[in-house]
């Protein structure tokens, strides 16, 4: 590789502050990485996630939390769960689809919750879902960096000093 005498390059041949438009995306990028992850990824995915979740909640209730038997007709139906009768199933998932979401756009109890939900996500890709795995793969990501790394800076589960 060559490059101008007045470029320096490491030990490895690569140009330690190339010119012009390389030079500049290089800058945004170490700006960029300078950035706390906490405070950009964590809320991000706790508001992604809660969406998802909050959404599919909001299918199987009646007005604020009343379970329709649409619901309940679906998990016997479709979803069809083994060792859960489908009325409990359908009460369980649209109570933690509410719960879970909640807290996790407040970021309190962030670990849990997201492993909750990541619990949930495997149990739709193995028996009710099992096609869909990119988008449970999406979602898994998400959780499962917010199980590892909490909620981030802007969340509760920080101000009240909780791990």
């Amino acid at each position: 590789m060559t490059t101008p005498a007045s470029t320096p390059v490491s030990m490895t041949g690569i140009a330690r502050n190339p010119p012009g438009w390389r030079r500049r995306l290089n800058d945004a990028a170490d700006r960029l990485s300078a950035l706390p992850i906490d405070l950009v990824l964590a809320p991000a995915a706790r508001l992604a996630m809660a969406a998802v979740f909050w959404l599919s909640g909001r299918t199987k209730v009646e007005g604020w939390l009343t379970v329709s038997e649409n619901a309940v007709t679906l998990f016997a139906e479709e979803y069809k769960l083994p060792l859960v009768s489908p009325e409990l199933a359908a009460h369980a998932a649209a109570y933690a689809e509410h719960l879970l979401p909640a807290l996790l756009v407040l970021g309190l109890f962030t670990r849990w919750s997201a492993l909750s939900l990541l619990g949930m996500t495997a149990v739709i890709q193995v028996l009710v879902y099992p096609d869909a795995w990119p988008t449970h793969l999406t979602w898994a990501v998400a959780l499962i960096y917010l199980a590892w790394r909490g909620g981030g800076v802007v969340s509760l589960d920080r101000w009240l000093h909780l791990r």
